[in-house]
């Protein structure tokens, strides 16, 4: 998840794994609130060909 490495992770200096786990925990809720898209599936689940 690059996002998340982006904007949490690669500048984010913690000191502990539970502020980590905090860290984290609130970019996903919010992320999740704001940014968060849903996912579209294209494939229709026909074998695909050998090349």
């Amino acid at each position: 998840m690059s996002t998340l490495t982006r904007c949490v992770l690669r500048r984010g200096q913690f000191t502990s794994r539970d502020e980590l786990a905090d860290h984290i925990d609130e970019f996903v809720m919010a992320y999740d609130e704001t940014d968060a898209k849903p996912y579209r599936w294209t494939y229709d689940g026909t074998p695909l060909k050998a090349a």
